[in-house]
């Protein structure tokens, strides 16, 4: 028997958090800069969708990591291929150099990524590297310098990525002037609508408006380089826009000869059910970005693009930790690992459980305003109540705060959300445990606040 299925899941045998974790926190809280910590939890050891604290207790993971561990904490597969490459060479520089295992990832990735053509392969350490690599190409080849992006993206925080980011007014607060250029337009948010319409009624407005109104009375389409676009918003509050919405901007931008540049750093790898979450809406993007649950925790990100995109000059861009030999080992097993195991599928399989079960509770809570999501990427948004949809931010944090000391690991997302983002790899009875735990937890909240 597995690990996995050896235990009483979660345990909380001790207060949260336990004493050796209090000291780790003080620790962390005086010498770490920039602390964004969700819950004091001070992780020893994991493995597939377990955690274990520094005290012992023992927790259920509905995080993943922001989303990276897609196929569950420490695969063997994955320790075993980086183990074994580090035993080898960690590090030659990539960029000036050449080995094996960077050049069958590159290979690799660019016939997985989304779209049609030959491809080409840029290799960095993070998603909002990954979105800066994007940016330098499509200005580079298009020779355009302007871009549009959408209110409640994350791109990164990094001063370009940060510049094409509008999910939460602190992670631009203070850094004017951003990189210049970049029109930002409302996204398709059907539940807080910024027009006030309906859908379908509505006739897709959202996605018409950038060629009737900006690109007519704002920007000039030949100077704009490329629309950056996340399939499904991510720290936006897991935001998924209606079919058409998508197909209709890439059909505007191709109009136009504006790229476009699909973001898939936190919804890709499966996690919606597709390997790409754009496949869920037909549209081949000219650039696509990805990270996060690419190296299963090694830090490795890649920007895969049309091969005629390429620059055309040596040393234009560069990386120098970019392939390093054990991201790319740990990619390639992740790579086995999503085809051997059947992944993709089971993210779709569970993802039916987690959108019925999601169901049920926003039936049962009205706090719970909305729930959307697909495959495995799900989400809750509370509010104060149905009608005026005032965010509740309070109780979805007292939620979060209720479900950890039940041993249940939650995000938040957007304004009042709970993202739900376990591995795809999790064991149905451990997926449906923490569904009840969170169902415990609204219930806990919700009665007393009342």
């Amino acid at each position: 028997m597995s690990e996995r299925g050896e235990h009483e899941v979660p345990k909380v045998v001790t207060d949260l958090p336990g004493p050796k974790a209090r000291e780790i926190i003080d620790k962390d809280e005086r010498f770490l800069a920039t602390v964004t910590k969700a819950s004091p939890l001070a992780v020893e050891r994991a493995q597939g969708e377990l955690v274990w604290d520094v005290d012992g207790n023992l927790f259920l993971d509905f995080a993943s990591g922001v989303s990276v561990i897609n196929i569950g904490h420490c695969h063997p597969k994955v320790v075993r291929a980086v183990q074994d490459q580090a035993a080898k060479v960690i590090h030659f520089a990539g960029t000036d150099f050449y080995y094996d295992v960077q050049s069958r990832l590159v290979e690799r990735l660019a016939r997985v990524a989304p779209g049609r053509g030959e491809r080409k392969v840029f290799l960095s350490n993070s998603g909002t590297e990954s979105v800066e690599a994007a940016i330098k190409v499509s200005r580079w080849s298009s020779g355009r310098k302007q871009f549009i992006a959408f209110i409640g993206a994350f791109h990164g925080r990094t001063q370009g990525a940060l510049s094409l980011t509008c999910s939460k007014r602190v992670q631009r607060a203070r850094y004017f002037p951003l990189v210049p250029g970049v029109t930002h337009i409302p996204y398709a948010y059907c539940y807080r609508c910024p027009y006030h319409l309906e859908y379908p009624s509505c006739g897709i407005w959202c996605a018409k408006i950038l060629e009737e109104v900006y690109l007519d009375a704002l920007l000039p389409p030949e100077e704009v380089a490329a629309m950056f676009f996340e399939p499904v918003q991510g720290e936006g509050g897991y935001i998924v826009p209606p079919r058409e919405f998508i197909p209709e901007l890439a059909k505007i931008c191709r109009a136009h000869g504006i790229l476009t540049v699909d973001d898939e750093v936190q919804a890709g790898m499966g996690r919606t059910g597709r390997m790409w979450a754009v496949e869920h809406f037909g549209v081949d993007p000219d650039i696509v970005c990805m990270a996060k649950s690419l190296g299963s925790g090694m830090p490795i990100a890649a920007t895969v693009f049309r091969k005629e995109l390429d620059w055309k000059q040596s040393g234009a861009h560069s990386s120098t930790y970019g392939g390093n030999c054990l991201a790319c080992s740990g990619a390639l097993a992740t790579l086995d690992v999503i085809e051997e195991e059947g992944v993709v599928q089971q993210a779709a399989k569970k993802g039916e459980v987690m959108r019925e079960r999601s169901e049920e509770i926003k039936a049962r809570f009205e706090n719970v305003g909305d729930v959307r999501g697909l495959g495995m990427m799900r989400a809750l948004e509370f509010v104060e109540d149905r009608r005026s949809k005032e965010p509740a931010v309070k109780l979805r944090n007292d939620i979060v705060s209720r479900a950890f000391h039940k041993g249940l690991v939650l995000l938040g997302c957007g304004r009042s959300g709970i993202r739900l983002i376990p591995p795809l790899t999790i064991e149905e009875r451990n997926l449906e445990r923490g569904m009840d735990i969170l169902e415990e937890s609204i219930s806990d909240a919700v009665r007393d606040r009342a």
